[in-house]
């Protein structure tokens, strides 16, 4: 099967998704397949927070949106046209996915498919439905799709190559089992953000946006802030206030007043705004509703830090202090050649 095929599959696929937005759904009528997908799709968003507490309407919706700007033809063309593919026999990749966040494993599932092998993809009990729906679309869209998708609910078996990932302890599982076979094992990761006390108040909203998107539960969001010393935080809360809604929502709100409640037992100084509590600490990874903090005494020494910390990162967001760092927020929008633990995946598969 043609890769340009396959492309061109996706490609519908991102017109389709395009007609869902938390604004309002509107159908277009030149979209393949809607009058079998159209308003299964729009159901299927709807129950997500009945398989997923954290999986809300809104979520959903947003990630849904990335992943309709992400599949057009001019996005898959740039990132595809840096590679040479050989016309090698097609290899079975198995896939591990998390499902901390809706769609997470999608860019593993997208790239395979487009390296020109089959897949083999064992979801989350966190996240078991959304993607499959994708691929019956793929497959009503291109049928010989068929033989290159497979999911399962079992043990993976017969592959040759796996892309897996877990948590830190998981992953120690993951690399034993897998050590006859080529792998990516992806761990645990957290985002950054480094702040100089020159941002303006739309730049902190921004951040609160790398904060707050998927209540904090993926590895782009932001855990973690590195301040100036004499830091402000005025003009930070009055920013983190567009967000304040977030407390309304059950599951966030039992998080935050769990947190808040062991870290004033611990009797550690917090800064809280009743929706959100920040923590002097050493670490990246926070609770949810909580982002640590830390102050740093110059750039330089700061950039070496990250440096030597860098298997643990995923993001450095900034305004430019540090080189290579995204713009506030934009963690939640990777495209489609930002690889998750900057692991070039495409090259990984090229290889097997």
């Amino acid at each position: 099967m043609r890769q340009s095929d396959k492309k061109a599959s996706f490609i519908e696929l991102g017109t389709f998704l395009s007609q869902f937005t938390a604004n309002g759904n509107t159908p277009n009528p030149a979209v393949k397949h809607n009058d079998r997908f159209y308003d299964a799709f729009i159901d299927l968003i709807n129950l997500s927070q009945s398989h997923n507490g954290w999986f809300t309407p809104e979520q959903v919706y947003f990630a849904v949106q990335s992943w309709a700007e992400a599949l057009t033809e001019a996005n898959i063309n740039q990132w595809l046209s840096r590679y040479d593919f050989p016309e090698n026999q097609p290899k079975t990749v198995g896939l591990i996915l998390a499902g901390n966040i809706p769609l997470v494993g999608f860019h593993d599932f997208l790239s395979v498919v487009l390296s020109g092998h089959k897949v083999v993809v064992k979801m989350s009990s966190n996240d078991q439905k959304l993607l499959p729906f994708l691929a019956q679309y793929l497959i009503a869209v291109n049928p010989e799709l068929e033989s290159y998708i497979t999911f399962t609910e079992g043990k993976l078996e017969n592959f040759d190559a796996v892309i897996a990932t877990g948590s830190n302890n998981t992953a120690r599982y993951f690399e034993y089992y897998f050590k006859d076979k080529p792998n990516i094992i992806r761990k645990n990761r957290n985002s950054v953000a480094v702040l100089d006390g020159n941002e303006t108040k739309e730049d902190l909203i921004n951040l609160g946006e790398d904060i707050f998107r998927y209540f904090g539960l993926g590895c782009r969001n932001v855990s973690k802030l590195f301040l100036p010393k004499g830091y402000d935080f005025k003009l930070f809360f009055e920013a983190m206030f567009e967000y304040g809604d977030i407390i309304h929502y059950e599951k966030y709100a039992n998080n935050y007043d769990y947190n808040k409640a062991v870290f004033l037992m611990s009797r550690f100084e917090l800064l809280d705004n009743e929706f959100m509590t920040l923590k002097e600490d050493s670490s990246y990874a926070s609770p949810i509703s909580s982002v640590f903090y830390e102050y740093y005494d110059s750039a330089e020494n700061l950039k070496s830090r990250l440096e030597a910390d860098k298997d643990q990162l995923q993001c450095i967001v900034s305004n430019g202090i540090i080189s290579d760092s995204i713009s506030f927020g934009q963690t939640q929008k990777p495209k489609l050649w930002d690889y998750a633990d900057n692991v070039d995946t495409i090259d990984f598969l090229i290889k097997i």
